[in-house]
This record gives structure tokens, sequence and C-alpha cells, in this order.
């Protein structure tokens, strides 16, 4: 008996070292280290691109070094240049801890023992100024059979900035949307990297939320991603963006290194010894645009011209997108802009003040209505299919009404993140998550949403149907449409669309 105690302890000592041990990929650059868990082998920090620093500084993004041996891939690389806070709570995108230039890498979730599993790409938001790709955790994507793939890029005015220095030190190469070079270079690895974690390099799901949302249009738009991906989900993205240039970038950038401490006649080597301190905090509409090269139109402008990328979408929004304004109240001059016609169309609003009423114009205008036009333009090719979220989470309510802007990603992810224990969660808003991401994971599976009792149709115009994720979870015909459509006559003469 003694013996028998012996080996099954020396087994269960065998079986929980192997448990314990780590997990290996051979990627282009090298042999890469990670760890294993319940759900996914987890592979983190690891470099797509070069260190965007000195001459790389406000330059596409170039190839990584390879190493020699076996590298460590178990703990999170720094962040991209944003401001944090001061007292090292997550900031508005949810990213904490150091930062760096040294900062384009992604991590990896895998399911265990993988082959050919379907992929997809996470672009995170926060106004293309905040956010890190390792605050999201994809282990329950890998647990349901997906390769979770989370990304940085560069942000602020280190992503998405024009001098005419910088345009003349580019000569034939694009400038500006250095961001946006760095997702598509993401994708890039992604594509020739992959297959060494278990996934398929024909089956990519990119998606995002806000500017990851905005990104993931942006992508659809430019020929340089095209064929880095199959498929497409835009969370709170948008869709009308009204077009400008790279010479007015230019002017903004001039006008923002000057208070930087840049001289007028400052060249690009003068530019790129700007110490990071003096570039994080400067302020500005950060974002895609069109450079002439890299992006030679917007996405409205691509959605109506028949030029997007022809993949299936998955697009929406959100109840309470005013979030974004601000708990209120609104300042005089925000609720000046209200126009006057929209009272005869938003009446129930109006009734309750103009509060109510610019915040719901915002939501409509910024994001309903933007992701309802984009879907019937998407749906003249493969099938797009649009969605709205308005669950409040249990812990939130009685006292909020409406779902704010990035409620839906716990659900998503069905993972509640770094600041909300297990304890605030209810089994509402689980069987919620349980939904939602089961939507998510079937897309990525198949091209086409397959969850929950009721069939979620492909969005058409004639029937005008979309999902609804709410309490009374469903289809929903013909969605706040007098409202859209009147904030549809607003915005399109707005984008520059032509003919």
């Amino acid at each position: 008996m003694r013996l028998v105690a012996m080996l099954a302890a020396a087994w269960l000592a065998a079986g929980a070292a192997q448990a314990q041990a780590p997990v290996k990929a051979k990627v282009e650059g090298g042999v890469l280290v990670g760890e294993t868990t319940d759900r996914a082998n987890i592979f983190r920090n690891i470099r797509f691109a070069a260190a965007p620093v000195g001459k790389l500084r406000w330059a596409p993004p170039q190839a990584p070094a390879r190493w020699t041996g076996e590298r460590d891939a178990t703990k999170n690389g720094p962040s991209c240049p944003q401001p944090m806070l001061p007292n090292d709570t997550p900031n508005s995108g949810g990213a904490n801890g150091p930062i760096a230039e040294d900062c384009l890498q992604l991590n990896v979730f895998a399911p265990k023992a993988a082959k050919t599993a379907p992929v997809m790409v996470w672009i995170h938001g926060g106004s293309h100024r905040t956010g890190a790709g390792w605050v999201y955790d994809g282990s329950n994507f890998a647990r349901d059979g997906v390769v979770l793939v989370s990304i940085n890029y560069r942000l602020g005015a280190l992503g998405y900035f024009a001098h005419p220095a910088l345009t003349k030190d580019a000569g034939a190469n694009a400038t500006g949307n250095f961001g946006l070079m760095d997702q598509i270079a993401a994708l890039e690895w992604v594509k020739r990297n992959i297959a060494a974690f278990g996934g398929d390099p024909k089956n990519v799901t990119v998606f995002g939320e806000s500017a990851g949302g905005m990104s993931t249009l942006a992508l659809l738009a430019t020929p340089k991603a095209k064929g880095l991906y199959q498929k497409a989900v835009v969370q709170s993205g948008g869709g009308w963006f009204p077009p400008v240039t790279l010479a007015a970038k230019e002017k903004e950038g001039e006008a923002a290194l000057t208070k930087a401490g840049a001289s007028a006649t400052a060249t690009a080597d003068d530019l790129r010894a700007l110490p990071v301190a003096a570039l994080v905090p400067i302020g500005g509409n950060y974002g895609p645009f069109i450079d002439g090269k890299l992006m030679t139109q917007t996405a409205s402008q691509a959605l109506a011209r028949g030029t997007f990328d022809d993949v299936p979408l998955m697009i929406g929004a959100n109840s309470g997108e005013d979030s974004l304004i601000g708990p209120g109240p609104l300042a005089p001059a925000q609720l000046a802009l209200i126009p006057p016609a929209a009272r005869a169309v938003y009446v129930e609003e109006a009734a309750k003040g103009d509060e109510v009423l610019a915040r719901a114009i915002f939501t409509d205008r910024i994001m309903v209505g933007a992701a309802r036009w984009a879907a019937e333009k998407a749906a003249a090719g493969k099938p797009a299919w649009l969605y709205h979220f308005s669950y409040v989470g249990s812990r939130f309510r009685p006292a909020v009404k409406t779902a704010a802007h990035a409620a839906e990603i716990q659900y998503v992810f069905e993972y509640w993140g770094r600041r909300t224990p297990m304890s605030m969660v209810g089994e509402d808003d689980k069987a919620m998550a349980g939904l939602m991401h089961a939507c998510w994971v079937s897309f990525a599976k198949t091209g086409a949403p397959k969850c929950g009792a009721e069939a979620w149709p492909a969005y058409d115009a004639k029937t005008d149907k979309l999902m609804e994720f709410g309490f009374e979870s469903g289809v929903r015909t013909n969605f706040r449409k007098p409202q859209i459509d009147f904030q549809q006559a607003q915005a399109l003469p707005t984008l520059g669309l032509g003919k």
C-alpha cells in the first residue's frame, strides 16, 4: 500500500509539473516561451515591429530583430506613450504601468493543441490616445476555439501626426497614419506567424471598439490591408467621417510642436530629438486621415463609392454613447447646438428637456446612425449584421439607464476585467456575456453570427432589422428609424462623398 501511495504521489506530481510546464512557439524571430493555463496557451510581449525610436520615430514600422535561444513571453510589455494617471490607476483606455516608445508588440491567447483555428485580432480603443492590447484577456476566446491576438499601436502625437518636415523626409513613403501602419504591420505578422500558435492565417477576423472600431473601418478602406483578414467587427466605431487632408494635419502639427518647443525651422531630425515627455501631453483630433498614399479616402467615402473591402461585417453601437461627453450637466454652448428641426423628430426626448435631447442626438449622430448607414452600404456586397447594445449591468442599476460607451466589451470577451470582482456580477450579466460572446465566436468561425434562440438576420435596408442586446434581447424592425433618418440627412452632406 505504501508503494502504491508513493507511485500515486509521483504520478500526481508529474501531472502537476506537466500542467505547469512552459509552452513554446517558434516564430520568424525565434523561439518564444509562454505559459499555459486551464483555458489557453498565452504568449505576451511579442514584437511585431522594431522599436519606433530615433530615425524610426514618425516612420513606417520596420521588421523586428531576430534573437537566439529562447525568449521569455510570460510578461506584458509596456504600453505606447500616453497620458497616465499619477496614482497608477488605469486611465481612460484602461492602461497603467510603464510606457515606452519600444511598444510595438502583441499578445496571443491560443487554444491548447489548436490546428487551423479561427483567429481574431483585437484593436483597442482609447481615442487613438490611450489604451493597450495587454489590457484585454482573450482566454475565453481561446477556451472556445479561437486564437485571440491583442495588439499595441502608436498613439497620440506619435501615432497620427503630420508636419511639413516629416513629409519632406518621408519622400515617396506614406506619412502621418503611423498607428494605422502599425495595425497593418501587426496583421502582416499574424499572417506570417499565427500558424505557429495553431491559428489559420486564412481565417482572420479584425475587430475593435471605439478608436479600434474606427481603425477597423479605416483598414477596410485601405488597399494595403486587403487580404490580411477575411471578416470584420466594428463596435462603436461610427461610420461618418468628414475628410481631413494631410495639409490640414501638417498645419496642426506645426502649431502643436511649436508649443512643445520645436523651432519654426526644425528639421525631421530636430523633431525626432524632442523628448517623449514633450509629445505625450499634446492634445489633438487623432485618428486615420487622408494622407494621399496609404489612405486615399475616408472609410465613409469608400463605403459610398463601393471600394470598401468586401468582407462579412458586424457593426453596432450602444444606447448610451453620450457617456463620451461626460456626466453632465452639459454646457449652454453644447445645448445651443441642438438643431431646431430635431425637436419635431425627437419628441419624447425633447419633452424631457434639452439635456436628454442633446445626448440622444449625440448618440445617434456619432454612432447609432452611422452604424446603420455603414451596414447598409457594406451589405451591397457580402452580408452585414447590425446590432444595438442597451443592456445595463446589474451592479449599475437602477441609477444607470443606458449602456455607456465601451460597456459591451466585457460581455463580448466574457471577461469582467481587473476592476470588477465576480461578487458584483449577476446571473443575468453572465447570461448576456454568454450570448454576446457566442455571437462573436460563431462569426469568427463561420462568417455569420449564430447565437441565441432568435436568428439574427443579415441587414437589408428594405427590412431594416437589427439585433438588440438588452434586457429583452431580440430582433427589432425600423429601430429608431425617424431619428436615424434625420441624422443621416444631416450627416451625409458633410462627408465629401461626391456623386
